[in-house]
């Protein structure tokens, strides 16, 4: 049964949306399975972005769905501070499980950008357990998202997220990006240029001094800001920085994580372990908000030998809700019984080759990818800076294709679960798009 338009929709303060045009024209969503939304009128609208980058599993999982509904009826709300309850416990061994053992403790949050927060308190917090309380600095990279807490926002180098809200956090400094389209355009997986980007944190240390610097976090792939993919070498080359000099290196994970590059973690994919890594989105599916940071055991530790008491004063009412953590069981369990990762792996080639189908095509000057994740930039409309990005957006839905835009940047993350019908659908209906945008 399909549901009918709101009478209005002034009221919703939409976030990250150009309100005054989608209220005009409204993309509006009532159900999803599978690969599939529908819209408010029946059609079915083919995902493209796996919902925001959070449903690695394809949407209506049976079993995530029944493990939410269970708890529901069982514990609505269990406090996390000084109290706690079961599935709390059972899903942090999961989850370390899940890494690899390569951490051992997790912290929970509700999303990403309180993830990123809490992983930035828990770095400077860990300086000055050590004695090193001069190390205050916070180094981010240009182009990076990582929330819009302001720990987040101002670690992060998106200038549209930041030039309405001031200063920001002081302290903070950011790496270069690492987009070089003229070396670059057209890489299959990592790029073979721009490993020596990394050296700018050697220049940063000369400017600011080593000993002031508490951490260092990157997006491991930079997704929100059009699937820039780091050049060989790059992550290694940051992590043997940080070692030198005793910076704690964060892995920002909330995209990467869960699959998106066929391994639980991206981390795995390049070989390299940050000392704490933020997750969100997959956990739980995209079914019940939720955020973990996940931290090495010496940082834990730390914290445990300081005096008795409370370790650290940081926390949320929701941290490791009880709707969350069933939501986030039954995503592993999806993820071992289903072979997720297994899948997305042996599908990868084939994703890749039909991105790169959509070379020549108007408008296109760039195709990359890595795992299942990719992007494709568009010549900008001279004058207009993320116009032609946005027509192609609203042109792909009304073909029955949901798709996910930054400026003229077009970032496509489907679910895992996608068969090479659901890849040639995706790319036969994005070529179409293409050759009708102006």
């Amino acid at each position: 049964m399909h549901q009918a338009r709101p009478s209005t929709m002034a009221s919703f303060w939409m976030p990250f949306t150009n309100n005054r045009d989608f209220k005009h024209d409204p993309r509006l969503l009532v159900s999803a399975e599978g690969m599939y939304y529908r819209d408010v009128d029946g059609n079915q609208v083919l995902d493209g972005a796996a919902g925001l980058w959070c449903v690695p599993c394809g949407h209506g999982q049976p079993k995530i769905a029944a493990a939410i509904a269970q708890m529901a009826g069982q514990l609505d709300f269990a406090p996390t501070f000084q109290m706690g309850h079961p599935a709390a416990f059972e899903l942090a061994e999961r989850l370390i499980d899940f890494s690899g053992g390569r951490f051992s403790h997790v912290f929970y949050t509700n999303s990403g950008s309180e993830a990123v927060d809490t992983a930035l308190k828990i770095a400077l917090a860990y300086h000055r357990l050590r004695g090193e309380g001069g190390r205050t600095r916070l180094i981010g990279r240009e182009r990076g998202y990582h929330g819009v807490g302001f720990g987040g926002l101002s670690v992060g180098g998106i200038g549209a997220n930041r030039k309405a809200f001031g200063p920001l956090l002081p302290g903070v400094d950011h790496l270069r990006h690492t987009h070089d389209p003229e070396r670059n355009a057209f890489a299959r997986g990592e790029p073979e240029h721009g490993a020596e980007l990394a050296d700018d944190l050697e220049r940063m240390l000369l400017l600011h001094d080593p000993s002031t610097i508490a951490a260092v976090i990157v997006e491991p792939v930079a997704g929100s800001t059009g699937v820039l993919i780091p050049p060989k070498g790059y992550l290694a080359r940051l992590r043997a920085i940080c070692d030198r000099h005793g910076i704690l290196l964060i892995f920002d994970e909330v995209i990467t994580g869960f699959g998106r590059l066929s391994t639980p973690f991206a981390g795995d994919w390049f070989g390299v372990e940050p000392d704490m890594m933020t997750t969100a989105k997959g956990i739980t599916n995209g079914a019940v908000p939720m955020g973990a940071v996940f931290s090495k055991d010496f940082i834990h530790d730390a914290f445990m030998e300081a005096p008795p008491g409370i370790e650290l004063f940081h926390g949320y009412t929701y941290s490791g809700h009880p709707l969350a953590c069933a939501a986030a069981l039954a995503t592993l369990d999806v993820f071992a019984e289903q072979g997720i990762l297994a899948h997305a792996a042996a599908i990868q080639p084939y994703f890749e080759e039909a991105l790169q189908s959509l070379r020549g095509l108007p408008h296109v000057i760039d195709l990359r990818s890595l795992g299942i994740i990719a992007g494709i930039e568009l010549v900008p409309i001279p004058g207009q800076p993320g116009a032609r990005g946005y027509a192609a957006l609203k042109a792909a839905f009304a073909d029955g294709l949901l798709i996910r835009t930054t400026g003229d940047i077009i970032a496509l993350s489907p679910p895992l679960v996608m068969e090479r019908q659901h890849v040639d659908e995706l790319f036969g209906k994005l070529a179409a798009v293409l050759k009708r945008l102006a």
